[in-house]
């Protein structure tokens, strides 16, 4: 998909995969170039609740519309966050209180500014002139315990409870997001994902794709 703004061209591609362990795929993604809205959510909680987290989020923020300001933008986001947030809420008491929520990654673009928004794992990484760099600080029990200096980056990388995270929209009393943000330039690229792809795919192998001059589209497949 390409999208004409102001400021840039703006090319969008996305997919997503079931994989070949599960029967079912608990990540939703939503892409509004038009309205400078892209959404990652990876569901937690089991067949169907988890579904419904991710599939809640998405569609939620896909009624963003159009903003005057990367601040408008960000409210309107927010707003209905946590609308999804509720309603994860309300479908977990449903089913007796288990716990069900999805991990969220967001950018917001507006004009030249961009606006990261995540809770959990999932990430965005932006390629700027070949170097790439990840945006998000993953809400995870290992990245805490490697930011205090109790376990070095050998033993995060093989740390039993690695997929352990910390945050998640659903599963406290309100959404808690961290946020980060600059001024796109062009040429930029960014990449949202869930850690089914970063479990499996190093920064490198990222980068050879990234870096392969192929579409946003031929890349995602």
């Amino acid at each position: 998909m390409t999208v004409q703004t102001d400021h840039f061209v703006i090319e969008t591609g996305a997919a997503t995969d079931t994989g070949r362990v599960r029967d079912h795929n608990e990540d939703s993604y939503l892409t509004k170039p038009e309205f400078g809205v892209w959404v990652v959510a990876d569901g937690m909680g089991g067949h169907d609740a988890g579904d419904f987290a991710s599939q809640t989020i998405v569609a939620e923020l896909a009624s963003v519309g159009y903003s005057i300001s990367t601040e408008d933008l960000q409210a309107r986001f927010m707003e209905r966050l946590g609308r999804a947030h509720t309603r994860i809420m309300e479908h977990a008491a449903s089913l007796g209180g288990s716990t069900v929520g999805a991990t969220l990654v967001a950018l917001l673009v507006h004009d030249d500014e961009y606006l990261c928004i995540w809770s959990g794992d999932s990430r965005i990484y932006l390629m700027r002139d070949g170097v790439l760099t990840q945006q998000t600080k993953d809400h995870t029990e290992v990245r805490e315990l490697f930011d205090a200096g109790l376990i070095s980056a050998d033993e995060a990388e093989h740390w039993p409870r690695k997929n352990v995270i910390t945050r998640a929209i659903g599963v406290s009393d309100a959404p808690h997001c961290d946020t980060m943000g600059g001024e796109i330039l062009s040429g930029d690229m960014f990449l949202l994902c869930s850690d089914g792809l970063t479990e499996h795919n190093s920064d490198d192998d990222i980068v050879q794709a990234m870096r392969s001059g192929l579409s946003p589209q031929a890349i995602c497949d």
